[in-house]
């Protein structure tokens, strides 16, 4: 069993989802929205605490994190950047590793469209996690992110036993 912490970073609103990953089993822990307001860099050691405090409380064994998608708008695409960064480091300072995955993939490894839009990937995300009612979207965002993550990680176990087998 592998338990995932998924971030959805944001200066504003920074999604974060908590998932226990067994073979292809998933059974939804936590989720939420951290919100910040008022001057940038306040906003980010925010962000940083209580990040720390989700991975202090749930103790996840792997940490994914979605990549920037670049915007039109450069300086808001800075700020994310900023605020993915402050995410990975409330992780690594703690020496976990951090997997990046991108938003196409984020879709693709849940609805199979990596142009799917933020309403399929929502209703697959309660499908998959067997939620009912209706998520915070940075919430369920985040939780997509962690699922594709445990999606990988039997991925990559099925690819790395195959080829051990391949060897014998």
């Amino acid at each position: 069993m592998s338990r995932i912490l998924g971030i959805d970073p944001g200066s504003r609103a920074t999604g974060f989802g908590v998932v226990d990953a067994d073979g292809a089993r998933l059974v939804y822990l936590a989720s939420g929205v951290i919100r910040t307001s008022g001057d940038f860099g306040p906003r980010l050691r925010t962000i940083f605490l209580e990040l720390q405090q989700v991975i202090g409380e749930y103790r996840p064994d792997g940490v994914a994190v979605e990549q920037v998608f670049v915007q039109r708008n450069v300086a808001s695409a800075l700020k994310l950047g900023q605020a993915r960064g402050v995410a990975i480091c409330a992780a690594a300072v703690l020496d976990m590793t951090v997997a990046e995955y991108a938003p196409r993939t984020i879709k693709l490894a849940l609805t199979g469209s990596g142009a799917a839009d933020k309403d399929q990937v929502q209703q697959m995300v309660r499908q998959l996690l067997g939620l009912r009612g209706s998520l915070q979207e940075d919430a369920g965002d985040a939780l997509a992110v962690a699922i594709c993550h445990a999606q990988q990680q039997r991925l990559d176990a099925g690819l790395r036993a195959a080829t051990t087998g391949l060897g014998q």
